[in-house]
C-alpha cells in the first residue's frame, strides 16, 4: 500500500490483514522502492498518485524499469479519477473513496 494518507494507509492494511493479508505499507514512491530493494516483492501493490517525495507515476516508472519488480501488479488507487490515471500502466484503477469489496476482488485476482 503506497499512500501518503497515513489514515488511509492504516485503515486500508488494518482491514486487509482482518481479511488474511499480510499488508505492509510506505508514505511515497521513494519509499516503496526502498521496500521492494529490501524485502521479497508483494503480489500486489496499491499505489496511489498524488503524493510528495515521489509520485505514483514516476515510482511506477521505476518499477516497470527494473526487471525484478516491473511484473509485479499495480492496482491504482486514486481521487484524480480514471482521466487522471488514464496515463499510468495499472491493471486496474479505484476511485477514491475506496470501496472495500472492490479493494478485494483486485486483490483476489493477483494474491
Amino acid at each position: 500500500m503506497v499512500d501518503d494518507d497515513r489514515d488511509i494507509r492504516d485503515a486500508l492494511c488494518e482491514l486487509l490483514e482482518d481479511e488474511g493479508y499480510r499488508a505492509v505499507s510506505a508514505s511515497n514512491g521513494q519509499e516503496a522502492l526502498v521496500y521492494l530493494n529490501s524485502r521479497e516483492p508483494p503480489c500486489v501493490i496499491l499505489l496511489d498518485l498524488m503524493m510528495p517525495v515521489m509520485d505514483g507515476w514516476e515510482f511506477r516508472r521505476r518499477q516497470q524499469s527494473d526487471p525484478r519488480w516491473s511484473q509485479i501488479p499495480v492496482v491504482v488507487i486514486t481521487a484524480a479519477g480514471k482521466y487522471g490515471a488514464s496515463s499510468i500502466a495499472a491493471e486496474q484503477i479505484l476511485p477514491k473513496p475506496l470501496q472495500l469489496d472492490r479493494v478485494l476482488e483486485a486483490l483476489a485476482q493477483y494474491c
